[in-house]
């Protein structure tokens, strides 16, 4: 039977995918105490990486969407560090976003609400965060964009 989060998620036509693995020498999350932190998720959809460069090759919106693919694979990562179980998240604490952007681009906050608007629509009031979003003249990749996660698990 899926769960609260799960449940939202399904009506807004969103299907986690499974955790994807990570690209070099780190593990995709630790928990310490309540608190697991995410390592950072780039902008990657069922047709592969989302690459480009804000302010030159993309356009807000398209960084937007990008955005809100990280949002995606950031709660697959929190439902594979919960054995499965989203409900077991209580509230996203913080995001910190990178944008592949020109220097002169300035509207990174408005990429990564992509990304927050996301979580808020499927999460209600627990995906509700701090963040950071700053620029980033290259990523993995090339992709559009990156963002990591904190999160507080229920005890």
């Amino acid at each position: 039977m899926a769960g609260q989060f799960e449940t939202k998620l399904a009506e807004l036509g969103v299907t986690l995918p499974d955790a994807p693995a990570p690209a070099a020498n780190y593990v995709p999350s630790v928990q310490v105490g309540d608190t697991l932190y995410v390592s950072g998720q780039i902008s990657n959809g069922p047709d592969g990486f989302v690459t480009g460069v804000l302010g030159d090759t993309m356009s807000v919106e398209e960084g937007a969407a990008a955005a809100r693919l990280c949002g995606i694979s950031l709660l697959a990562q929190v439902k594979a560090a919960c054995g499965g179980d989203l409900d077991k998240l209580a509230r996203v604490v913080k995001l910190t976003a990178f944008v592949n952007s020109t220097k002169e681009f300035g509207e990174q906050p408005a990429v990564v609400n992509g990304c927050s608007d996301f979580l808020v629509e499927a999460l209600g009031d627990a995906g509700r965060h701090a963040r950071s979003a700053v620029s980033a003249g290259a990523l993995p990749f090339g992709v559009a964009v990156e963002i990591e996660g904190i999160f507080q698990l229920k005890s």
